[in-house]
């Protein structure tokens, strides 16, 4: 018997995490969602992972594409947030009016934020509601300091000195 999927969300608003954007872009249909399930999987070759819901756009893009942009979140991004998480219905341009560039596979990535990752899709694992993605990282650039967006028992917070 599993643990029913309320009581495991309840326990999950425990794992702070910091706060990304994936996005994608297919046939010139562009769109993005807030993913907390980021994270490093190799450094050799460079490769990360995102699980997504698998009845969302940004979903179907990755699976047509095979390719998918990170946008790590700085802490003053929380409004940034909330639009890739539903306040823009999913079936409205999220994008519109938010400035992106793209590097070398031409998927949209938020201009501002810590760090931008171009991945490939190299592994797809499907899993009850979700798909993980695994990417090969083709290109990636970052600032040079900040301090990241982290999402902790149903809200935004930040790193604060000690």
């Amino acid at each position: 018997m599993t643990v029913n999927s309320e009581l495991l969300r309840q326990s999950m608003r425990f794992w702070a995490t910091g706060v990304t954007v994936v996005t994608a872009k297919h046939a010139g249909v562009e769109h993005g969602m807030t993913v907390t399930s980021f994270t490093s999987v190799s450094l050799t070759p460079a490769q990360v992972l995102v699980s997504l819901a698998q009845n969302t756009r940004t979903h179907d893009l990755i699976m047509l594409s095979r390719h998918f942009g990170i946008s790590i979140l700085d802490a003053n991004q929380a409004e940034l947030s909330d639009r890739f998480a539903g306040r823009v219905p999913d079936d409205m341009d999220r994008l519109e009016n938010v400035e992106t560039f793209s590097l070398i596979s031409n998927t949209p990535l938020l201009k501002q934020g810590l760090a931008q990752l171009d991945c490939h899709v190299v592994t797809t694992i499907g899993s009850g509601t979700h798909t993980i993605f695994i990417g090969e990282v083709l290109s990636a650039q970052s600032a040079d300091d900040g301090n990241p967006l982290l999402y902790f028992n149903r809200g935004y917070h930040k790193i604060s000195a000690t």
